[in-house]
């Protein structure tokens, strides 16, 4: 089946289908769930081959939800981030054999779990809007140098948009639309790198169909979530993302 044995098909559906309810919910963490059950289950290169349609797929469903025009909308807000990203991914794009994995890893997911575990004990840090847009181009090049490196552009977003007390709503959308942007470059480079081929298509394809499926479930619970509950558990999934980087760093670090 596409590959790969009954038991390790059904069990990436399953975990696809919560990996997309995840994102639906919070708006972030599928990729993360996703890699680090296929990781086990099935060859490096035919997880992330796996990983990549179903993440491409929702991240347009998580842009678009509320129209094109507020889509585009925060493009525009957030256009200075997005360009950062853009342009540091390719400046660190260079240094992803330089710089040692477990080093990048580290100073990624600890100052993350740090920021969060700070801001779930009550303490909030807010930014002063006068800084606003210092603090966002900063994230985006943070955000780019790590995403050059390492394919991890997300967390330093999520941050700036925690700190600057982002409307809910808005910030499933900017997520979704930078996330989005970064997920269709990844297809595209793979399409041509040969990871996406006969073989991981299809596959990729099928787990579309759980991602889409438990992305509907999130937005469900999405809606229901006040802000408190909303930014409690992006805080929870954010430390648990950094502890995981953390983790990745001393197994390289092991290595």
């Amino acid at each position: 089946m596409f590959g790969l044995d009954p038991w390790q098909f059904w069990l990436a559906f399953a975990v696809t289908g919560f990996a997309g309810f995840v994102k639906g919910a919070i708006g972030f963490a599928m990729p993360i769930i996703m890699m680090s059950v296929f990781g086990s289950i099935m060859p490096t290169t035919t997880a992330l081959a796996a990983m990549i349609l179903p993440t491409l797929f929702t991240n347009i469903q998580q842009a678009f939800r509320d129209g094109r025009a507020e889509a585009f909308g925060a493009i525009s807000k957030y256009r200075l981030h997005i360009a950062m990203v853009a342009i540091f991914i390719c400046v660190s794009a260079g240094f992803a054999k330089v710089i040692p994995q477990w080093l990048m890893y580290g100073l990624l997911g600890i100052p993350i779990t740090l920021f969060a575990l700070w801001q779930i004990s009550g303490r909030p840090l807010v930014l002063n809007l006068h800084h606003r847009r210092r603090a966002e181009a900063i994230s985006g090049i943070i955000g780019g140098l790590y995403g050059g490196i390492s394919g991890i552009w997300g967390p330093p977003l999520i941050v700036f948009l925690l700190s600057s007390g982002t409307d809910k709503r808005e910030q499933i959308r900017v997520q979704g639309v930078v996330f989005l942007i970064g997920a269709a470059v990844l297809t595209v480079a793979h399409l041509f790198s040969g990871l996406l081929n006969a073989q991981t298509v299809p596959l990729s394809l099928v787990l579309c169909i759980p991602a889409y499926l438990g992305m509907l479930a999130g937005f469900a619970l999405q809606d229901r979530l006040d802000v408190v509950q909303f930014r409690r558990w992006t805080l929870i999934l954010l430390i648990l993302t950094g502890l995981n980087l953390t983790r990745r760093a001393f197994e390289y670090w092991n290595a």
